[in-house]
């Protein structure tokens, strides 16, 4: 049977990482296009040496040219500059548009029909961008941060109670920045409100280690910044529409009118199959809660301003 092609643009270490997670689950055939001569191809060949080793069966391919992309179900946009220390997402702005837009203007071009999946930074605006740009219906340009945002408060709950991370359940919505929005009546432990089991102050420490979680990594490295954890949530989202599970995930993508905001991209809890989004899954939520989304929604607003977005 065969199986369907998903493409990563960037072979960078957020790429190669997505490349390598995917792998490992089967999934589809994979593409990897980098401008710098040869890095993708090498990249690529490195990974499918591990298939005898892993068991995992797909064809893993390298181009520098972005027309290899035709015919991919998903394309993975990683390409950008990474965050230095002392960077914010907002200090790339405009470097990182002037990568995205051309890419996605080929993407638009020779795979029309695929499913975009941003991860450049900063992921909100850049995901916004990408929509301007291809002229994609609002099912098919998604930007993955809530998925990862969600995940380090996740661990960060799991080393301070001691507990297997598999027990919690975190949901984190807004932009993938400061301005991020846990909702603690969502997130659980075996079940139990997060607030049940974690006082105030040490709660309020995880928070703000998850809202820096990125920029922790970034400080350790000194050079670079996260991709085990990006690339992870990546494949975790093409599994969903590659495999049409209806997953639900809280991922950026376009508001029109859900939440009460319209013409931004924020992170939200969708449902994901083969066509993209599904539905966007509407929580209640408190005054508070709904006063913090719309101040993230702000930032973000921001941002797509000053790319006349």
């Amino acid at each position: 049977m065969t199986k369907p092609q998903v493409a990563i643009v960037g072979a960078g270490q957020v790429g190669a990482t997505t490349a390598l997670w995917l792998a490992k689950r089967n999934l589809a055939d994979l593409i990897l296009v980098d401008v710098v001569e040869g890095l993708a191809a090498g990249k690529a060949l490195d990974l499918q040496q591990a298939g005898p080793l892993e068991g995992f069966d797909v064809t893993i391919t390298g181009s520098t040219d972005l027309a290899a992309v035709r015919d991919s179900a998903v394309v993975v946009i990683t390409a950008g500059l990474p965050r230095t220390p002392g960077m914010s997402r907002e200090d790339l702005l405009t470097a990182n548009a002037n990568i995205v837009r051309p890419v996605v203007e080929t993407i638009q071009r020779v795979a029309p029909h695929a499913i975009l999946i941003i991860v450049t930074n900063p992921l909100d605006v850049m995901t916004a961008l990408a929509a301007h740009v291809s002229g994609f219906p609002r099912e098919r340009v998604i930007g993955m941060a809530g998925i990862l945002d969600s995940a380090r408060l996740c661990h960060f709950v799991s080393q301070h109670l001691r507990v297997p991370a598999s027990h919690i359940a975190a949901m984190v919505l807004g932009s993938h920045g400061d301005e991020m929005v846990p909702l603690l009546r969502y997130t659980t432990v075996a079940g139990q409100p997060l607030t049940q089991r974690v006082d105030r102050a040490p709660l309020e420490h995880l928070l703000q280690r998850t809202r820096d979680g990125g920029a922790e990594i970034v400080r350790l490295l000194k050079q670079g910044s996260a991709f085990a954890a990006p690339g992870a949530s990546v494949a975790v989202m093409v599994e969903a529409i590659v495999r049409d599970t209806g997953a639900i995930y809280p991922c950026s993508v376009s508001l029109e009118g859900e939440y009460g905001l319209r013409g931004v991209f924020l992170g939200v809890p969708v449902a994901l199959g083969r066509r993209g989004i599904q539905r966007i899954v509407e929580l209640e939520l408190t005054p508070d809660e709904r006063a913090a989304l719309h101040r993230s929604a702000a930032q973000v607003q921001a941002g797509m301003k000053i790319l006349g977005l």
